[in-house]
């Protein structure tokens, strides 16, 4: 999905909340957050029903984010691109630079404010210092549109110099699931 990595301003950005409910704990270091969670930490935007932050002695902060579904969003450094996705449970860890997506999950990554990419599955990880994330499918995965629970993904090209970038269609093709290796061919 290209080579811009996270937005690097963010790490040393104040983690800013607001919910209905704050649950603070000192002595472990523990915030957690429920009803209607909004987070800001700079570029980066997490939604969720239920977030539960720790830090370490570091400053390094990790937090659990639980919503239907959650959300996160990181802008990437250098580029007008974002990265953004959804799932039943989202996995923040400052320290790794990681975000895991556990359950219905989608990432999408946006060019300005069109979906450029997106990948669909059980758990994606995505590892933002190096820009590279993997995909699960299977069992979990299952839905109506998708009863085999494989991984779904819509890649757009880069364009060639001088090209013009290709305008990504209304919706994506709707994708069946085969019985067999050539069905549907003549």
């Amino acid at each position: 999905m290209g080579a811009a990595l996270a937005e690097k301003a963010d790490r040393n950005q104040p983690m800013n909340a607001e919910a209905d409910a704050l649950r603070y704990d000192d002595a472990r270091q523990t915030s957690v957050f429920t009803g209607n969670v909004v987070i800001t930490k700079g570029s980066i935007v997490i939604r969720g029903a239920r977030v539960e932050v720790k830090q370490d002695a570091q400053g390094n902060q990790f937090g659990t984010v639980n919503g239907n579904p959650a959300f996160f969003r990181q802008k990437r450094d250098g580029v007008d691109e974002f990265i953004e996705g959804t799932a039943q449970r989202i996995e923040y860890d400052s320290r790794a630079d990681t975000v895991r997506f556990v359950g219905n999950a989608v990432l999408r990554r946006l060019k300005g404010a069109a979906v450029n990419d997106e990948t669909a599955g059980a758990v994606i990880a995505y590892n933002n210092a190096t820009d590279v994330f993997t995909v699960d499918g299977g069992p979990a995965n299952r839905t109506a549109a998708n009863p085999t629970g494989r991984v779904r993904a819509m890649l757009t090209p880069v364009p060639k110099d001088g090209e013009a970038p290709a305008s990504p269609p209304e919706a994506p093709a709707p994708l069946k699931p085969s019985g067999q290796l050539g069905e549907g061919r003549p």
